[in-house]
């Protein structure tokens, strides 16, 4: 099968440090789909994980932890999916990644992609959907309904994980909801998702939020540079609010949040596939919803950029813009 790998840490103007390659197709055993894939997204661990993990010497590592696709085969232990289902799944560090033409992975972390979208807005939304529904809901533990009522900071509002977290919180839950974004595109973009209200991370927070006629928030979803912007997080919380991240902060000093007891939580979306958790099946459950509210319109895609086929010097364009800092929502390439 044609895949698209690397075979050193390399920066991304580098002709190797993304290459085209042939490997042999897998075969799909026990709780594993073999996955025709159609369509990937690219996202921030992508970049992360070619820029700082080399592969054992002679080795080529396959990226891409986002996809669509049809269901090849199934192995015999599969019950949750047969062959010529439609699917999206966001894999497993542990794994080959999404970049080839077939995958495997497990059935407990995949779910049927929505009817009503084609295979590339499909693929866009898996890794972000998962991460930004066990952010929302698992570990900041907000309340589906209208009734969940109260104020929550999205900083980074316009990346991948931000634009479906806007739309989780603003469509699931009574929360107002403020995204950050520093860009006039990027701003439109946060605001058409959802948004009650859009500032400036690249400014000082507090006049902002006054000017918004907001004193304080409940909540805060910090999805990009928490380091660069967490006195102004700690600064806007209320007393017992709870901050939420995803990131590598370079340095983090948990002492800034003791004076108002906020508590901290970590969402790592690959957890439950890396353990083999009790629960790793939630995030078939998890997909499955994300496709219904979908296709009943409750929710978009996050689809921006569409990057043509999956091959390496496409997937080379799509870390260049990504590692910029200047995209929003989620670039797409499909076909080999």
């Amino acid at each position: 099968m044609k895949a698209v790998a690397y075979r050193a840490a390399l920066p991304i103007s580098a002709p190797e440090s993304l290459i085209d390659i042939t490997l042999p197709d897998p075969v799909a055993t026990g709780h594993d789909l073999l996955v025709e894939v159609h369509a990937v997204s690219v996202n921030p661990v992508d970049t992360k994980i070619r820029r700082g993990v080399a592969p054992p010497a002679g080795e080529a590592k396959v990226l891409g932890w986002d996809a669509a696709g049809v269901v090849r085969a199934v192995g015999d232990q599969v019950r949750l999916f047969k062959p010529g289902d439609r699917v999206m799944y966001a894999g497993s560090l542990l794994r080959p990644g999404t970049n080839g033409e077939l995958h495997l992975v497990d059935e407990r972390i995949v779910g049927h992609a929505p009817a009503s979208l084609d295979f590339e807005a499909a693929a866009a939304l898996p890794l972000t959907s998962i991460t930004a529904w066990e952010l929302l809901f698992d570990r900041l533990r907000v309340s589906e309904g209208k009734d969940a009522a109260g104020t929550l900071l999205v900083v980074g509002a316009g990346g991948g994980v931000g634009s479906m977290l806007v739309q989780l919180a603003r469509q699931l839950t009574g929360l107002t909801v403020i995204g950050t974004a520093s860009r006039p595109e990027t701003r439109a973009w946060v605001s058409e998702l959802g948004a009650h209200h859009v500032i400036d991370h690249t400014q000082p927070m507090a006049q902002q939020f006054r000017a918004i006629g907001i004193d304080q928030v409940d909540l805060v979803a910090s999805l990009t540079h928490t380091d660069q912007h967490l006195p102004e997080i700690v600064a806007a919380l209320a007393p017992q609010g709870k901050l939420g991240l995803i990131d590598d902060p370079e340095s983090f000093d948990p002492l800034l949040l003791k004076r108002k007891s906020i508590s901290l939580h970590w969402e790592f979306m690959y957890t439950r596939s890396m353990f083999q958790t009790a629960d790793m099946i939630e995030q078939h459950r998890l997909l499955t919803r994300v496709a219904d509210l979908i296709d009943s319109g409750v929710l978009r895609s996050t689809l921006a950029a569409r990057f043509g086929a999956i091959n390496a010097a496409n997937l080379r364009r799509a870390h260049t813009l990504l590692e910029s800092g200047k995209a929003r929502g989620k670039i797409v390439l499909s076909g080999f």
